[in-house]
């Protein structure tokens, strides 16, 4: 009773002056009644309702403390049209845009009646003159928000009855996002400010929660917000059509955080394995920083295949992750022919450090290793998209950099290299790198270097390894490094360069190695078996080598000018001629001899082994001779307004190069290498490469020591070639008129369209057509169809030739392709092949449906022919949340290799 006394109070002095202007613009008429005095005295208005402290008791000599009162904060309240107080029912009346405040709950509605005697509050929504509802409430309290039809609030209970409640909630686990949940019940009891009862509720993830395409229906719900709704019997509708997808009680987890939970796996049936579940199991997160997904697969005639997927991240120190595969197939039944066993495994690593976390070392890893037949022989669509890789590839290392003076850079690498299809393995265990930075003896260190003497500079660098090279047999096991190869390599590059005749550009370059290993073999004729017998001498041994060169060249210009009123105002041609000396000494030192069994010296040398080459036998002495190419033009532009001509290049690149051995007893000059690339075609870069012989060849097709032009051929002979060329295309480059005309035209008409139906709004997502018709002239160029359809296409085209023995053969002539086309705003259609024109064969084909139904997704995946001919359709909810509401069909596997 005290409450509703001071709530009263408050009431009427929040309303006061309100009431004051409302009796200026309505005077009130006295009616003929006698005042009479009142026999009850009415209590003070007691201070503490004005202000936001609560006053204390002034009778001190009262023991028993007064309650509490329930209203600790003022009432805020307004509304558009009127307010209107009703002492008679003890309510106000707030009408249309009103709003009530009070501490962190907020009610807005159109219409609000306040009950100040039982503190309660009623909002509901207004109808206007055709019919239609507005102003629905709008209910907020702390982070929690509601939008029902109508509403009622106790402020004391903090109780409320919600009809027609609609709320949305971020859902979803860490492993798989965050997702919009709408929560729809037909009446609603909030108990407390964080449970709240649901009856005849839909919860859906639709964008439309009027008319949801999908949701499910729950009869009874307990609602906690953002933490979770546990409902009893609950069945999936689609397009209010009820479906048998149900469950007696169901739990749908609201929290944003990261939470374990189960992951629902895929059900199917293979012809030879049987029924099947795949990809099912338990996601579970490891504190902050760290997630795991365990999944698996099981067959009913025994097969299984399980997998560990871990992630992490730690802002600015490292993130990345873990993924461990093994399946265990099994084929038909035992004690039939075709029965088999095939256990494969993979292992991915991917490891990330963030620059910010070191400046002066860094470890990262990538690491891709296991089964060469794992992607190929594989169940799981999962690995569809994996079952062309040929090659598995790793690699481990940790670098380190020493700043000071000489700064030095070191790092010690692990490496994997895999062919899936010879099944050869070759790794590096471990490679350890260290570089000292360029050194100039002569000059200071921050000033300016000039001259041949200055510019004198080294440097060194050691590059050391262990080299394995195995097979897939016998990986994991002792014989792997059987044959592993243990070396290091020390090397002083020395050099310096000047100018001769302002321009002319010398360099001289000298370099050194010294090249360890622990392992030599020697080599003698057993005369008894009447074979060579090759030892493996284990120890230590070195041998080194160096060489020496020059090089001279400089740039020449040409331009030749057509006059500035030309489409091509000029063209300019650059040259880069050079011309380079190497020598290097016979290492014979190094070289053993053995006799053989017909009495014949054969020479050998111990280090054949090693992993960094064998010293050489004969002299290098040679000089190469290069030249570059550069082509372009300088052309006008189309816009007048453009003063500057575009630069336009015609070959970017244009070299050949050759060289010529003094040593050599025949055939001293060596095949002439041509590289260019162009791209006049714009958007189509053009790549092309060839091999030029000045010698010919016999009847055998082995190079004789004559020109080919003295044998009456050419003056070379083009043994081998090469194009190569990829390009992009999209509807854009084919629309007619191009952009600027379009642009000119809508600035003259803002509603100019030169296609009456063109969609708009394609940015935004939203798509409206524009079917007005319009009165256009002849200039105005209509499409041959309604809508523009946009698409896109890559094209890859190669082409190999070879000639070096007459064959005059394209060894490779084959163009792939991928593209997509969007027939609608939500059909898209895509395809990925390639066509061997040489063997007139078509490449691995693709063909990929999609479709977006709003809060659904649905694709077909489709390979109509080849190795591994199949089909794949899904169709489910695209929030994650509710993904496990899908299903998905495939064809019967390809065949495994076995």
């Amino acid at each position: 009773m005290q409450s509703n006394k001071h709530f009263l109070v408050l009431l009427f002095i929040l309303l006061g002056n309100l009431l004051i202007l409302r009796a200026q613009e309505d005077p009130i008429i006295p009616l003929p009644i006698k005042p009479l005095q009142d026999s009850i005295t009415a209590p003070l208005i007691p201070a503490n309702i004005l202000n936001d402290s609560i006053a204390v008791d002034s009778v001190a000599a009262d023991t028993v403390r007064g309650k509490k009162p329930l209203l600790l904060d003022k009432i805020k309240y307004k509304a558009k049209d009127y307010v209107k107080l009703s002492q008679k029912d003890n309510k106000i009346y707030l009408y249309d845009e009103a709003e009530i405040y009070y501490q962190d709950t907020e009610l807005k509605a159109g219409v609000i009646v306040m009950d100040y005697v039982k503190n309660e509050v009623y909002a509901g929504r207004l109808r206007d003159s055709t019919g239609t509802y507005t102003q629905l409430p709008f209910f907020k309290q702390g982070s929690n928000e509601v939008r029902p039809d109508s509403i009622r609030f106790n402020f004391d209970t903090q109780k409320a009855l919600i009809w027609n409640s609609r709320s949305e909630q971020q859902a979803g686990l860490g492993k798989l996002g965050s997702d919009a949940m709408k929560v729809y019940a037909e009446m609603t009891k909030k108990e407390n400010d964080s449970v709240y009862f649901l009856s005849e509720g839909k919860l859906t993830t639709s964008k439309d929660t009027v008319d949801p395409d999908y949701y499910i229906r729950i009869r009874k719900a307990k609602f906690v917000p953002k933490q979770k709704i546990i409902a009893g019997y609950s069945n999936l509708y689609i397009v209010d059509v009820p479906t048998p997808i149900a469950l007696p009680f169901a739990y749908f987890p609201l929290s944003q955080g990261r939470e374990g939970g189960l992951i629902f796996p895929t059900f199917g049936n293979d012809p030879q394995r049987g029924y099947f579940i795949q990809n099912g199991g338990y996601y579970i997160p490891i504190g902050d920083i760290a997630d795991i997904a365990l999944t698996g697969d099981y067959y009913t005639n025994g097969s299984y295949g399980f997998r560990a997927a871990t992630r992490y991240r730690k802002r600015y120190k490292f993130n990345g992750g873990i993924n461990i595969s093994y399946e265990n197939l099994i084929r038909s039944q035992k004690g039939f022919d075709d029965f088999s066993r095939t256990s494969n495994y993979n292992i991915r690593i991917q490891h990330t450090q963030d620059p910010k976390a070191s400046p002066y070392s860094r470890f990262s890893a990538s690491v891709n290793l296991g089964s060469s037949q794992f992607f190929t022989n594989s169940l799981n669509q999962v690995n569809r998209s994996n079952t062309q890789t040929n090659t598995f590839a790793s690699s481990i290392s940790y670098s380190k950099t020493f700043p000071a003076y000489p700064s030095v850079n070191t790092s010690l690498t692990l490496t994997h290299s895999q062919n899936s299809r010879t099944q050869a393995i070759s790794m590096s265990l471990p490679t350890f790198q260290a570089s000292m930075e360029r050194i100039f003896p002569l000059a200071k260190r921050d000033g300016i270097k000039k001259g041949i003497l200055q510019n004198i500079n080294f440097q060194y660098d050691v590059n050391a390894q262990n080299s394995i090279t195995t097979t897939e047999e016998d990986f994991f096991t002792s014989k792997m490094f059987e044959d592993a190869r243990v070396g290091a390599r020390h090397r002083i590059p020395i050099g310096t360069n000047f100018k001769v005749a302002k321009y002319l550009s010398v360099s001289l370059n000298g370099n050194y190695e010294d090249v360890w290993t622990l392992e030599t073999i020697n080599r003698r004729f057993d005369q008894d078996e009447q074979t060579v017998v090759t030892d493996t001498i284990a120890g230590f041994d070195r041998f080194n080598r160096y060489s020496m060169g020059a090089s001279i060249g400089t740039v020449l210009y040409g331009t030749f000018n057509r006059g500035e009123d030309k489409k091509i105002q000029a063209i300019r041609h650059t040259i880069r001629p050079s011309i380079s000396y190497n020598y290097s000494p016979s290492f014979e030192k190094f070289y053993e001899t053995y006799t053989d069994g017909e009495d014949n010296e054969v020479q050998y040398t111990p280090f054949e082994t090693s992993i960094y080459g064998r010293p050489s036998l004969s002299r290098g002495n040679s000089i190469g001779f290069a030249i570059q190419n550069t082509l372009e033009a300088k052309v006008r532009d189309k816009d007048s307004t453009v003063l500057e001509p575009r630069k336009v290049q015609i070959l970017s690149n244009l070299s050949f190069s050759t060289n010529y051995n003094f040593e050599a007893d025949s055939l001293k000059l060596s095949p002439v290498n041509v590289s260019g690339a162009t791209q006049i075609i714009k958007n189509v870069p053009i790549n092309f490469s060839a091999t030029l012989d000045p010698y010919a060849i016999d009847n055998n097709g082995r190079r004789i020591n004559t020109f080919n032009i003295k044998n009456g051929g050419g003056l070379f002979r083009l043994t081998s070639a090469r194009l190569n060329t990829g390009f992009r295309l999209d509807s854009e480059m084919f629309k007619k008129g191009g952009k600027k005309d379009k642009e000119d035209s809508k600035d003259r008409d803002p509603d100019y369209s030169a296609n009456p139906f063109e969609l708009k709004g394609a940015r935004d997502g939203e798509f409206q057509f524009d079917r007005e018709e319009r009165e256009t002239d002849d200039e105005v160029n209509n499409p041959l169809y309604a809508n523009e359809i946009p698409w896109d296409m890559r094209i890859t085209y190669v082409a190999t030739y070879n000639n070096s023995n007459r064959q005059n053969e394209i060894t490779n002539h084959s163009i792939m392709f991928n593209g997509n086309v969007k027939l609608t705003p939500k059909w898209e259609v895509g395809v990925t092949s390639g066509y061997d024109i040489k063997n007139k064969g078509f490449a691995d084909t693709r063909f990929a449906f999609k479709r977006d139904l709003d809060s659904f997704r649905l694709s077909f995946d489709w390979t109509p022919f080849g190795r591994f001919e199949r089909w794949y359709f899904f169709i489910g909810i695209k929030a994650n949340i509710l993904s496990d509401l899908k299903w998905e069909n495939r064809s019967q596997p390809f065949r495994s290799v076995r």
